[in-house]
């Protein structure tokens, strides 16, 4: 079963419908079917909230939190040893954000696809690493 990983911006490219969301609904829809699955790290999910709770308030934020508990994506509450020595690697070689390393750590370690647009940050790394990338645009 094909299994994704969504990073803050593909989340938030669906979530304004922007360029790119229709990669993130097929791959939410494949989930809702059971043919896949799709997860995100709660540290990913508060750059998510964040950026909503300060550019349209707290009750949309919290709304965000509301719809994504609703949806199929498993919110991965912890970080697990091997995520953590991983996302510490990747940070170390790349130089990247806290963030950024754990999605990739988390994708390096699932075997999943990292649903992102973040070309900036994941070019270089894709180039060296064994990460699987669905590139949303």
């Amino acid at each position: 079963m094909k299994h994704y990983v969504l990073d803050a911006c593909a989340l938030v490219a669906a979530m304004r419908s922007e360029r790119g969301a229709d990669e993130v609904v097929a791959a939410l829809d494949s989930a809702e079917k059971g043919e896949a699955t799709v997860s995100m790290n709660k540290l990913n999910l508060l750059e998510v909230y964040y950026v909503t709770h300060r550019t349209c308030g707290k009750d949309a934020a919290d709304k965000v939190m509301s719809d994504l508990k609703a949806s199929p994506v498993s919110i991965i509450q912890d970080i697990a040893d091997n995520i953590f020595f991983e996302a510490s690697r990747l940070k170390v070689r790349y130089k990247i954000s806290l963030a950024d390393s754990i999605v990739l750590a988390e994708a390096s370690m699932s075997g999943g696809e990292l649903l992102t647009a973040d070309h900036h940050e994941f070019d270089i790394v894709e180039k060296n690493e064994k990460i699987r990338f669905c590139w949303i645009r």
